[in-house]
């Protein structure tokens, strides 16, 4: 499985998945832990990808959702957007509902 395939194949495989610089144990930029601190709010799953492990990553992952900036939030297979955006949809309540979290 080339790089392409397997960003693609872990964002259909995984219902939340977060590119970051560095981890969700350890994020290397203020925006990567600002959506981590969001998503460790309520407390889910989610897997996270270190996309400084790589620099080939940045590229084809921005190829695959068109999208240039890191952090990249997926959900059920579709680019939520960046820290601004997650934090804009957190406040707002939106994101809950993405996640699925709300009855």
């Amino acid at each position: 499985m080339n790089l392409e395939e397997q960003i693609k194949h872990d964002i259909k495989s995984n219902p939340v998945i977060l590119y970051l610089k560095g981890t969700k144990s350890m994020p290397m930029c203020g925006f990567s832990s600002t959506v981590v601190n969001i998503l460790n709010a309520y407390d889910i799953e989610y897997k996270d990808v270190n996309v400084l492990e790589d620099p080939n990553i940045r590229v084809k992952l921005s190829e695959h959702s068109n999208w240039p900036t890191i952090p990249q939030l997926f959900v059920n297979g579709e680019l939520i957007g960046g820290c601004d955006i997650t934090v804009e949809l957190f406040q707002n309540g939106e994101l809950k509902k993405i996640l699925g979290l709300e009855n």
